[in-house]
Formats: C-alpha cells, sequence, structure tokens
C-alpha cells in the first residue's frame, strides 16, 4: 500500500488512524509532479499531499508494486521490484 505525506509532514501508512482519509482526500486532484528513482520508488506530488510507492522488502506481497495505463490502453507501465526504479528491492 502506498503511504501519504502531507504538506506538514505527516505521513500516513496503511494501518494508521487516518490513512483512508488522507488517500481519499486526494481524489480528483490534479498531479503537481512525479519523481521515479533507485531508492525513492515512485512519488506522485498533488495539491495537498504526495503518494509515496516504495515498499520495504517484507511488504512486497505479489510480482508488481504498481502499474498505470492511459484510459484507452494505448500506454502502460508496470513496475517491479529488482527492476527500473526498484532495482533495490532486488
Amino acid at each position: 500500500m502506498p503511504c501519504v505525506e502531507t504538506p506538514d509532514g505527516e505521513v500516513y501508512r496503511d494501518g494508521r488512524l487516518g490513512y483512508a482519509d488522507a488517500l481519499r482526500a486526494l481524489a480528483g486532484e490534479e498531479v503537481v509532479d512525479t519523481v521515479e528513482a533507485t531508492g525513492i520508488g515512485l512519488r506522485i506530488r498533488l495539491p495537498s499531499g504526495t503518494v509515496v510507492l516504495h515498499p520495504e522488502w517484507d511488504e512486497l506481497v505479489g510480482p508488481e508494486i504498481a502499474s498505470y495505463r492511459t484510459q484507452d490502453f494505448a500506454d502502460w507501465t508496470v513496475w517491479r521490484p529488482g527492476e527500473d526504479s526498484f532495482e533495490d528491492l532486488a
């Protein structure tokens, strides 16, 4: 599960009180910036917070960390442990 970082420095992880509210608060917002790098994973910044995807080794539960596809399926990307920005999870 991704975590949510708020502009004031709060970090909400799955299981923390308020996690679902923090994640839902981002719904519908426009993406401001993205960062993808080894050791950082994938970060998607929105006006009211940042979605962070960089699991610990013991949090990996399947062959994929995340996937993205365009609405018309013309373009898609899959992130896996050991590849690209998640090569540190090999």
